[in-house]
């Protein structure tokens, strides 16, 4: 049914959109190349029938009308911006396969009770702006005008600024917030691991999604001559950073963490000389995990030691929280839902947690939600070798539609 060569089509157009020369894609949130993806995931909606409008924070939405318009919304959505120098299927994989359900709906004639909404999710990676999920917290009502401003790029563009460059307007972020009903939300994503891959599953049925809590820590010493200052006279800030760093690996890797992990993704040595002592470094620190009551463990432990770190050392610390979410439990009634269509559907699958972060677990405390994963090359993502089959894409999208043939209840006989 649903047609696995329109489906390649439009991930070879949109994997041109943002190609780098070195391999991979980058299509950073609000960019030139993002605004270019746009268009073309607007023109793939009109295609199907949908009539797009765009939030007051630029997410996309394209609905399909139900024979009852006031019915709650069956809502599907992901993203389409990417990391830089990332793949063309996180997120891509999501959209298209949305697009492509109500595609077919629309060819085959069928009608809907309830009406059915597809949503572009602005921002979801953090890699311009340093905050994950922009759009579907905008979307939920948790971004704050203030904070538009606080987000800033590499560049200093803040948040704010890209939008105007956008026409849209920051100063009327609330209204954003979605309103209406949602009967349920879905998302079909490439797992961004090897679960699926390694015992041979085609999908997989999403149980919970962990969440982070995210860290800056500077670490402030003493810039001295590496040769002139003795051993037991330094406040090296490089030396006390790498405590942390080290201390982030064993306690998340200890046993009992349920699935907890940590990891120091930025290190900032300052004044990056060979023969100076480092006075000063920023890490940046990412503790996540589906087990709240583990991650808070993680936290507290780490934040008892690095205060230990600051008096032995004779070093300032300072440590920033950029974000601190709650990991989300999917609804049970859904993951039997969803898994119960791939078992009669005769697909190898399974349940299985999300270590990575999506938009759905913003929109999980708005509506029922489900999640459904599809397997990817070495369970690699954000990277330019990301790869996941059409064939898997393609069996996903047949769950996605049959889970929404169900939801929002085929009428008999032809649209219109």
């Amino acid at each position: 049914m649903i047609c696995s060569k329109r489906l390649e089509e439009n991930f070879c157009k949109l994997a041109m959109i943002g190609a780098q020369a070195g391999g991979g894609i980058t299509r950073l949130a609000f960019s030139d190349t993002d605004w270019e993806a746009r268009d073309f995931v607007i023109g793939l909606m009109e295609q199907a029938g949908l009539v797009v409008r765009v939030d007051a924070f630029g997410n996309l939405i394209g609905r399909r009308e139900g024979t009852n318009p006031q019915a709650p919304v069956v809502m599907l959505g992901s993203h389409i911006d990417s990391v830089p120098s990332g793949g063309n299927f996180d997120g891509v994989a999501g959209v298209l396969a949305a697009i492509e359900v109500l595609q077919y709906l629309e060819e085959t004639g069928v009608q809907t009770v309830y009406p059915i909404e597809v949503v572009v999710f602005m921002a979801e990676e953090s890699s311009r702006f340093g905050m994950a999920t922009l759009g579907s917290k905008a979307f939920c009502g948790k971004l704050l005008p203030a904070q538009l401003e606080q987000f800033k790029d590499k560049q200093g563009v803040t948040l704010a600024q890209a939008m105007r460059q956008r026409g849209l307007e920051p100063e009327r972020i609330e209204l954003a917030r979605y309103s209406d009903a949602i009967k349920v939300f879905l998302e079909l994503h490439i797992e961004q691991g090897k679960v699926l891959e390694f015992t041979g599953k085609q999908i997989g049925i999403v149980t919970g999604i962990a969440a982070p809590t995210r860290f800056q820590v500077v670490v402030n010493g003493q810039a001295d001559h590496s040769g002139a200052t003795p051993m037991n006279m330094r406040q090296d800030a490089l030396t006390a950073a790498a405590e942390i760093i080290l201390l982030v690996e064993k306690l998340a890797g200890q046993e009992g963490r349920n699935g907890t992990v940590g990891t120091t993704g930025i290190v900032k040595a300052e004044p990056g000389v060979m023969n100076v002592i480092p006075g000063r470094v920023e890490l940046g620190i990412d503790i996540r995990g589906i087990s709240q009551e583990s991650k808070q463990q993680v936290v507290q432990e780490l934040m008892a030691a690095i205060a230990e770190i600051k008096d032995r050392r004779g070093v300032e610390i300072e440590i920033i929280t950029l974000t601190d979410e709650k990991p989300v439990e999917i609804s049970r009634e859904i993951v039997e839902f969803l898994h119960d269509i791939a078992k009669r559907q005769g697909y190898p699958s399974m349940l299985l947690p999300s270590g990575a972060g999506h938009d759905a677990m913003h929109l999980a405390a708005m509506a029922p939600t489900g999640m459904i994963f599809v397997p990817c090359k070495a369970g690699i993502s954000h990277n330019p070798a990301e790869w996941a089959s059409i064939e898997d894409i393609a069996t996903g999208a047949q769950v996605l539609h049959e889970a929404v043939s169900q939801l929002a209840v085929k009428v008999c006989g032809r649209k219109g």
